[in-house]
């Protein structure tokens, strides 16, 4: 049974995370991803470890599977000619270069569209190609100048995300335009140019507290974790360790204290609404805690969860997985090869499944069975 994506070919020259990220979906999905790398050194990512695996680095794996590697020097008249048949014959083009570089090797948009007036070209930067064409796009960066270090980590120190979410939240909406530049493309046959960028990516992500900000004009801060607008919706302190705790409606809060043995707090005028909640969580916290203290994580969690109140440990990476293994989404995959395990994809369809997978590509991989492609065969 064929993948959605089956049929389409994807001309990647994109390195590092979330251009990576976002063809390696699209390889899940099904089209055939080119991967070009620079000869002799491949995508920076494949050095940065550890850990190492057999085939370069954990760090380069999460963003690379199911793809196809050549390496192309694209100051080489004949590895450019290459490059450009590649884009050429693609439907979708994805880069992350910086901006103008591609233009001036004939790989920009316009001399791409113009032999290839179907193709879907993404670029993906990191402020944009306006203004900020010329600022270097790195996560860690995004996250302290576009605001999220601000609001993560406890008040008055800025804490980046633990994982380079900026990345996978460009690399998201990167695969969602592609998507919906390939459906349009099905009424008229034409391409488009898509641009994504990290800053706005991230402003388009800040959800509820971008909009507290627009709505008030006050710039909201790091509370740990809290939640501005909802109480309780924490971590709080049991006999044993930190349970997380989500009351998200008044109904959930009066379970919440009935399990506790404390019924009178949802009927204590500061606690009635979760607007009472909010405006005295110092006092709330105190109370729930001086309750929380008579269990253990597990056995509260086993007690809120019975009555629909969302509570779990505050567990690790490790624990994420046991958890995932044990509800049945079967979270890891094995990709072949000498290829670490892969997270599977998050993504299941009842009728074109992603059912392959196959190893992130050694460096080269693929060059002369690309190379034998680009030259020997007539396409388009």
């Amino acid at each position: 049974m064929s993948r959605p994506l089956e049929g389409i070919v994807v001309a990647d020259f994109s390195r590092v995370l979330a251009g990576p990220l976002a063809t390696a979906t699209l390889a899940d999905l099904g089209a055939k991803v080119i991967k070009v790398e620079r000869s002799g050194m491949g995508d920076d990512t494949r050095n940065w470890g550890p850990p190492w695996t057999g085939n370069s680095s954990s760090y380069f794996e999460c963003a690379n599977r199911s793809k196809q590697s050549i390496e192309l020097d694209l100051s080489d008249p004949s590895d450019l000619a290459l490059a450009r048949e590649l884009a050429r014959r693609a439907d979708v083009v994805v880069e992350n270069f910086k901006a103008g570089a591609l233009d001036r090797r004939g790989l920009g948009y316009g001399e791409v569209s113009a032999s290839n007036p179907g193709v879907v070209y993404c670029s993906i930067t990191g402020f944009g190609s306006a203004g900020g064409a010329g600022l270097p796009g790195y996560d860690f960066l995004v996250q302290a100048v576009g605001g999220l270090m601000s609001i993560t980590g406890p008040p008055g120190e800025p804490t980046k995300a633990g994982v380079a979410l900026v990345d996978v939240l460009t690399s998201k909406d990167a695969v969602v335009a592609i998507l919906a530049a390939l459906h349009a493309r099905q009424r008229d046959g034409l391409g488009q140019r898509i641009e994504v960028n990290l800053l706005s990516s991230l402003l388009g992500s800040l959800a509820n507290q971008a909009s507290a900000f627009l709505a008030t004009g006050t710039a909201p801060g790091g509370m740990g974790n809290r939640h501005p607008s909802i109480a309780p919706y924490e971590t709080l302190a049991a006999k044993d360790g930190q349970l997380a705790l989500c009351c998200g409606n008044d109904r959930q809060f009066r379970n919440l204290a009935r399990v506790l043995g404390r019924p009178g707090l949802a009927t204590d005028p500061r606690f009635t609404t979760n607007g009472d909640r909010v405006r005295h969580r110092h006092a709330l916290v105190a109370a729930l805690e001086d309750a929380l203290a008579a269990g253990t994580v597990e056995a509260w969690t086993q007690r809120l969860t019975a009555v629909g109140v969302p509570a779990g440990k505050v567990g690790d990476i490790a624990d994420a997985f046991g958890l995932a293994a044990s509800l049945g989404l079967e979270p890891i995959v094995e990709v072949g090869g000498d290829a670490s395990p892969q997270v599977r994809s998050p993504l299941t369809f009842s009728r074109t499944p992603i059912d392959a997978y196959t190893p992130p590509p050694r460096l080269g991989q693929h060059n002369d069975q690309i190379r034998h492609w680009l030259t020997k065969e007539n396409h388009r």
